[in-house]
């Protein structure tokens, strides 16, 4: 679903280049559930960012789903993104004024689906995260938890193939946490999507595939479920010191 081929991006910093991604190779399958893991400034948000098609890369190439992205014109990547691609950000990013079933609306809107189909499918998204009787109520009047739910709910509005986390978890109590990493797990079983997500949180690390650890923009190693099981055998107790 996701290639990464020699993939780099480098930016100036004064004089000085930034190597924020230094040839980067991996392969995502369908429906997996992917970590990134790393200390500030190893390159995981500039990761995201190249299979979001939000940034360029210097070097190599990006291919989500067989396409490259570098070879999209903005147009066109501006529709990959809201098509192809859903976003889960650390904070919520739901708009205060409207209600739950008015956010997840949204990018349909921007899609131009009916509106007799956009609050059909918003509704069927917000029962499908468990919140179908939660649909009228505005972001203030939800938990964390709750908003974070609605956020994945508009994440899916448009079908995506891959939808992209960064720290979604970060700003949940553990048992929010815990409770939106099964709701994760349960829509990659129901509709094969495939996510990646930027993590600090121990609770999202053991339950990726698998993880991916970068320092300096380079994947240091990559940790499969037999590894992982040895290292996260305690997720109370796992340092994330041990992944980077």
């Amino acid at each position: 679903m996701v290639q990464a081929i020699d993939l780099a991006k480098r930016y100036k910093h004064g004089r000085k280049p930034v190597n924020a991604l230094d040839g980067v190779d991996f392969v995502i399958g369908k429906g997996e559930i992917i970590g990134i893991v790393g200390p500030s400034g190893s390159g995981k948000t500039t990761l995201l960012n190249m299979i979001g098609g939000l940034d360029r890369p210097t070097q190599g190439r990006i291919l989500v789903d067989g396409q490259n992205l570098g070879e999209l014109d903005d147009g066109k990547l501006a529709e990959y993104r809201l098509k192809k691609i859903g976003f889960v950000f650390q904070f919520y990013n739901l708009i205060s004024t409207l209600n739950a079933a008015e956010n997840v609306e949204l990018p349909m809107l921007l899609s131009k689906v009916s509106r007799e189909e956009r609050e059909n499918r918003s509704r069927e998204l917000l029962g499908e995260v468990g919140l179908a009787m939660r649909v009228d109520h505005m972001p203030d009047e939800l938990s964390g938890g709750e908003q974070q739910r609605v956020a994945v709910a508009r994440s899916l509005s448009n079908n995506p193939s891959v939808i992209l986390g960064d720290e979604p978890t970060g700003d949940l109590d553990s048992k929010s946490a815990k409770h939106l990493m099964e709701l994760l797990w349960d829509l990659r079983r129901d509709k094969k999507v495939t996510f990646v997500l930027v993590t600090h949180d121990p609770l999202v690390v053991s339950k990726c595939d698998r993880v991916f650890s970068i320092r300096d923009g380079k994947i240091l190693r990559e940790i499969v479920p037999k590894q992982k099981e040895k290292i996260v055998s305690d997720e109370e107790r796992l340092s994330m010191d041990t992944l980077y």
